[in-house]
């Protein structure tokens, strides 16, 4: 009776046994990125200042498939130019050797990626894929002929002075305030312009002929169409029609420390132009007029400061006091020079000197500080006042004004040397922080404000201060960096080589120093013109300074 159930049981048994489904084929095992080495060194994924034919090292947890590299490995520059290589392996085939069959361009951008098609030999993808980086160095072959010194000098000097004469607008004759703003001039920098033509003319470089007609339009523009208030100057101007170009929206007015750059220029300009022709006469007669009609007492607003702007719409709410430390000394000194609107001392050590609160007196990078913030700020700081005035023996209650400027040249050279932020390129050799453009804006650099770029006129400005080390700068951005860095109109304003990016921009408030320090350098003209003006005596002894050029 129970057999049926029995045999049933068995042939269910049976047919159980005889309907199992085989066992699916293990799946390989991922593996995982270990490490890497650039020419023998691990840094991150990110490599700069790389030779032209770097030894890549990847190191994974397997061995790899040799066959699936060439597929999961590609090498391409930043223009997406393939990068043929070669490859070897080390550690049983766990490290993959990277190779470029031939020389990688200089100062450019290459990535290397791997993607999970990599395999191991167990057949493994790759767990996460990964990208290295990688910029080279540059080419260290000089770009132009070598040349003395003082060819370079002349080089320099004379190629720079086109962004003021050839590139001068054509109506006003005022600088543009860079290459690309049209009609745009700006005031300063034309103050700086002016004695660029007068550094121009005196090297013949350009005719006293030459140099006199354009400071006839620039002087005749000033006085008969540009726009002022109490006799300053906007910081920009239109230089067709000498209206007002707003620089922000409530500096749409009178900016006094851009109006003392363009008065420095044209009383340099005044003391050279100085024969006895009628052109010449003419000439100076029409820049006292527009140097007596500023009213820099007036921009005091009656307290014992100078403010920096003034505005037709807004007043005096930009409350900027000009205080020192920084590019405004000039401001100041021209302000007690005049015959007809002078500053009281009590407004310059009020104002500018805070009653000493601008002394620093600590010590960066071995060097000692008079003046100014931590690690002397950007060096413009040292060379837009120190255009016309002469710091070589200069003193006052504050400060000696040669050891200032020396030193914060050096402490910026240190800097850069010592390089804390591990920035590519700098060097003894390439140096120099201060205001310029950077990739997709503008700032002021300095060792508390390094973004990583150089701008050349910092260094070269820097001759009078240390003639040295800015020469060798001089030497690597002409000759090593000139096919990326030079110019129509002399050296471009900036570069960084973290990226590889070079700006395309001059602009004339970097232009200004490097033609006028230059000069200064050489041969003293423009300091000794500007401390030649008799009224810059007055003034600068009426404020306490003493040297033995007043």
């Amino acid at each position: 009776m129970f057999l049926p159930v029995l045999f049933f049981g068995l042939a269910f048994c049976a047919c159980k046994k005889d309907n199992k489904q085989p066992a699916p084929p293990p799946v390989a095992a991922s593996f995982t990125f270990s490490s890497l080495k650039v020419n023998g060194l691990s840094n991150g994924f990110t490599y700069t200042a790389v030779n032209s034919v770097p030894v890549i090292k990847l190191s994974f947890s397997a061995g790899i498939n040799h066959s699936s590299v060439n597929n999961a490995i590609s090498f391409k520059s930043s223009a997406g130019a393939a990068v043929n290589y070669t490859t070897s392996y080390q550690n049983n085939d766990s490290t993959v050797v990277i190779l470029p069959s031939g020389s990688l361009q200089p100062l450019t951008k290459y990535t290397l990626n791997v993607s999970t098609d990599l395999k191991s030999a167990g057949g493994g993808n790759l767990q996460s894929a990964f990208a290295v980086n990688l910029t080279t160095a540059i080419d260290s072959t000089n770009k132009f002929p070598v040349v003395t010194d003082d060819q370079l000098l002349d080089i320099v000097q004379k190629q720079t002075l086109k962004y003021f004469y050839d590139f001068g607008h054509p109506v006003s004759g005022l600088a543009r305030e860079r290459n690309t703003s049209g009609d745009v001039v700006t005031t300063g920098g034309s103050g700086f312009g002016i004695m660029a033509i007068v550094a121009g003319v005196n090297r013949q470089f350009i005719t006293r002929a030459q140099g006199l007609a354009r400071m006839q339009l620039i002087v005749g523009f000033l006085k008969n169409n540009a726009q002022t208030f109490h006799g300053a100057f906007p910081h920009w101007l239109n230089g067709v029609t000498g209206a007002v170009v707003p620089f922000s929206t409530q500096d749409d007015g009178a900016d006094l420390v851009e109006t003392s750059y363009l008065m420095q220029g044209l009383l340099t300009a005044r003391q050279y132009f100085n024969g006895a022709g009628s052109d010449e006469t003419q000439l100076r007669t029409d820049i006292n007029t527009l140097w007596n009609n500023v009213d820099w007492n007036w921009f005091t607003n009656s307290q014992n400061t100078l403010f920096w702007h003034w505005s037709p719409d807004y007043g005096w709410s930009g409350n900027q006091q000009i205080n020192g430390w920084n590019e405004a000394l000039i401001t100041y000194v021209i302000a007690a020079s005049s015959t007809t609107h002078a500053i009281t001392k009590a407004v310059y050590d009020n104002g500018w000197a805070g009653n000493g609160t601008m002394k620093n007196g600590n010590t960066y990078f071995g060097v000692q500080l008079p003046l100014g913030p931590a690690e002397g700020g950007p060096l413009f700081f040292a060379h837009y006042s120190f255009l016309g005035i002469n710091p070589n023996s200069l003193s006052d209650t504050y400060a000696s004004y040669d050891v200032q400027n020396k030193a914060h040249a050096m402490i910026n050279y240190n800097y850069c040397v010592a390089n804390p932020a591990s920035n590519s390129g700098y060097s003894a050799d390439c140096w120099g922080l201060t205001a310029s453009d950077i990739e997709n804006g503008y700032t002021a650099s300095s060792p508390t404000n390094d973004v990583g770029v150089i701008a050349p006129t910092a260094a070269i400005a820097s001759l009078p201060y240390t003639p040295t080390q800015s020469m060798q700068a001089l030497h690597f951005f002409y000759y090593k960096l000139g096919d990326k860095l030079w110019g129509d109109y002399g050296f471009y304003d900036s570069f960084n080589l973290n990226n590889n990016w070079f700006a395309t921009s001059t602009l004339a408030i970097d232009e200004g120093p490097i033609m006028d320090m230059i000069e200064n350098y050489r041969s003293g003209l423009l300091w000794n013109l500007f401390m030649s003006c008799p009224e810059v005596k007055t003034g600068m002894k009426n404020l306490g300074f003493k040297s033995p050029n007043l």
